[in-house]
């Protein structure tokens, strides 16, 4: 039985009561786990609905993707791409102010703001071979001017075999050891607060068969902040593991350097001095 109910006639919904509910269930879960907030639920979601949105992905055929040190085979589709309605349909119902209200109850963040733009979101795949380097998001929102709060994915991978790799890695705030490995089973959802050290991917290279891949839905969320607080601007900050040959992303430890440290008014000569782009 899935933790929330995802129903209707035509189009579905969430309903707002059993979201407070389940949400209230899991705060004290969510706001003491280490390596920083966060929680990991199996059967999130109904599996037959999952396995219909992992059906029925866009082709990837001619689709841009990541393909760097950092993160490499790694696509995105945002809603404009995706033509499956039941897919649409449950990223409109991620943004809803029923589902907002799971987030709020069980996180203690009030005041969130969903992100009809899906900037980084929607569906994402990576292919065999590919990963995602430990990173730290993004933390404004360029278009709306909000705050990153938190992260949801919800896996869409059915008989994944954890020898193939993908699990998400949380590590710890010094970027000395991974502390929790999620496994990115099909109807399992993580949740988990964004900051400047909240520390994650999946960074060893896929050994998935030819014909898997692996999916998930992610969504993110945002608040609004006081403009007089000053808030740093930081892009997606990738970390190197230690005892790998992970590789830094020396041009954004270049550009987070010079809004540290630069005058505003000469920022934008600066980064063009950027000896790493």
């Amino acid at each position: 039985m899935s933790v929330l109910t995802f129903a209707g006639s035509g189009y579905s919904r969430f309903d707002k009561q059993e979201c407070e509910r389940e949400g209230e269930a899991r705060a004290e879960s969510y706001r003491t786990a280490a390596p920083f907030p966060h929680i990991v639920i199996d059967d999130f979601l109904d599996k037959s609905l999952l396995r219909n949105v992992a059906a029925h992905y866009p082709p990837i055929d001619k689709q841009q993707f990541f393909d760097r040190d950092q993160e490499r085979f790694k696509y995105q589709f945002q809603p404009a791409a995706i033509d499956d309605p039941v897919a649409l349909n449950l990223l409109a119902e991620l943004n809803s102010e029923a589902f907002i209200s799971f987030l709020e109850k069980m996180t203690g963040i009030e005041g969130l703001i969903p992100d009809p733009y899906f900037v980084g979101g929607g569906l994402h795949l990576t292919r065999k071979g590919g990963h995602l380097g430990v990173h730290a998001d993004f933390n404004l929102h360029n278009i709306l001017k909000l705050e990153r709060r938190l992260n949801l994915l919800v896996y869409l991978n059915d008989d994944w075999d954890e020898a193939w790799g993908g699990s998400l890695e949380l590590w710890d705030r010094q970027m000395k050891a991974c502390e929790v490995r999620v496994a990115p089973d099909l109807g399992r959802a993580v949740v988990f607060s964004t900051s400047l050290d909240s520390f994650h991917g999946h960074p060893d290279p896929l050994a998935c068969p030819d014909h898997r891949d692996r999916r998930s839905i992610a969504t993110y969320y945002y608040t609004a902040f006081d403009a007089r607080e000053g808030i740093v601007e930081r892009t997606t900050n990738f970390r190197a593991r230690p005892g790998t040959g992970d590789r830094a992303d020396r041009a954004v430890s270049f550009r987070h350097f010079v809004n540290d440290w630069v005058p505003p008014r000469l920022q934008r000569y600066a980064n063009r001095l950027n000896p790493f782009t």
